[in-house]
């Protein structure tokens, strides 16, 4: 799938793949994008993306993460009244609380769960709701980095300071998921954000069937080369031919236009810890108390009563503050301004510069890869020998950009041809 918002120019280029993988019998990854073309709600709302990655046995790890992603997509909408940061945090809690209901209804759903990672891209920025170890990057010119933390027992023992050499790191497993949606009644979300955005940023939202088997300098150097929809070809692709051991969707957003970028000066601030209940509504009786009231003390002064009518016109203008009080709710908390964000990401800082080096190395990682299926029958090896010479030559002569098409015009021939034999079976 390729998008491409130009509506009231919002100016983002969005392509994503969900790919079964090699060795998968199901696609247990979902995603969603909800792209806003109303001005006025994408000033509110924002653009929404989120990629889910299931986990259990049957079709339990399918349904869970497209739950997940229609759930948050469904809540996140209903909560107008609530700010952003808000509004995503309950989506995200409601998602959990309907995955764990249902899961508890089947036997063969139990203990059903899922990752799921949502970007909101909004006028104020950036903003992550993320449980799992899914993972959202941000590219800005030759930094890639990841704003969100792998719920993952090999990332949380790291992040106690018990790991003190790679020999320790080997012996913890890295698949081995911390926090997901729907096992648990309730579930911690991360908050992260809002981060800047940038003209010409590119957002990556992500399984680890893709970040399992390419290296987050090889994904900084493709999403910095290609554009949105050839960047996720060539990275899935990329991912197969290494071994394809799980489903891989990747989701990739580019910021093409001046429209996406924040603009904090021209936007109410987002807030946290806001209380935006309605007031109760004006029951139709205190209008008709009112008039009541006003029409006996205009009766009495009449008569010539006129300390009791006084008292009755008084008593009817009190309801008059309650029967115009406003209906919306009132807004309080803390605004996200001055730099002030949630979270504590980035978490990983990878430096992506395009360089001869850099490039040449990513060919070799490809044409190694390629090497382990020789026996792959391909009808056009030869047009794909030519490409990878071709992206030699165009590396040496500084074109990365047309060197990484030749790349990934083999790395595609390669995938395709091992494919097949899994689809015949």
């Amino acid at each position: 799938m390729s998008q491409s918002s130009d509506n009231l120019n919002l100016a983002i280029d969005v392509a994503v793949i969900s790919d079964i993988g090699m060795r998968r019998l199901n696609n247990q990854d979902a995603h969603i994008e909800l792209i806003q073309d109303d001005e006025a709600v994408w000033l509110n709302r924002g653009h929404l993306f989120a990629v889910a990655d299931g986990m259990g046995a049957h079709a339990a790890g399918e349904l869970a993460s497209e739950m997940a992603v229609n759930s948050i997509s469904h809540h996140y909408c209903q909560h107008r009244q609530l700010s952003p940061p808000e509004a995503i945090l309950k989506a995200v809690h409601e998602a959990n609380s309907e995955i764990h209901q249902r899961g508890q209804l089947n036997t063969e759903f139990h203990n059903m769960g899922t990752t799921c990672s949502s970007l909101l891209i909004l006028p104020q920025g950036a903003l992550v709701a993320h449980v799992g170890d899914s993972r959202i990057y941000r590219l800005r010119a030759n930094q890639l980095e990841q704003l969100t933390f792998d719920h993952s027992l090999f990332w949380e023992v790291r992040a106690t300071g018990q790991i003190r050499d790679s020999e320790a790191a080997i012996n913890i497993p890295k698949n081995v998921i911390t926090r997901s949606l729907g096992p648990q009644p309730k579930v911690q979300v991360d908050l992260e954000g809002p981060f800047e955005i940038q003209a010409h940023d590119v957002f990556l939202i992500c399984s680890d069937g893709l970040t399992g088997k390419v290296s987050d300098q090889e994904l900084g150097l493709i999403l910095n080369l290609l554009p949105p929809q050839e960047a996720v070809s060539l990275l899935v692709d990329l991912a197969n031919v290494r071994g394809g051991p799980d489903n891989i969707t990747a989701t990739v957003i580019k910021i093409i236009g001046p429209d996406a970028v924040t603009r904090n000066c021209r936007s109410e601030p987002l807030v946290v810890g806001a209380d935006m209940t309605p007031p109760p509504e004006v029951h139709v009786g205190v209008w008709v108390a009112m008039a009541i009231c006003w029409l006996v003390a205009t009766g009495l002064a009449v008569s010539g009563y006129y300390l009791l009518a006084l008292l009755l016109f008084l008593a009817g203008a009190t309801a008059i503050p309650f029967a115009l009080w406003p209906r919306g709710g009132k807004q309080t908390g803390v605004p996200l301004t001055g730099g002030r964000r949630l979270g504590r990401g980035p978490y990983v800082t990878v430096d992506c510069a395009i360089t001869k080096d850099s490039a040449e190395q990513l060919r070799q990682s490809v044409v190694q890869s390629l090497r382990l299926y020789r026996d792959a029958t391909l009808t056009n090896h030869s047009r794909v020998e030519a490409c990878l010479t071709e992206a030699k030559e165009r590396i040496e002569q500084g074109t990365f950009q047309e060197a990484f098409r030749m790349l990934a015009v083999a790395v595609n021939a390669f995938a395709d041809a091992i494919r097949r034999p899994n689809e015949k079976k």
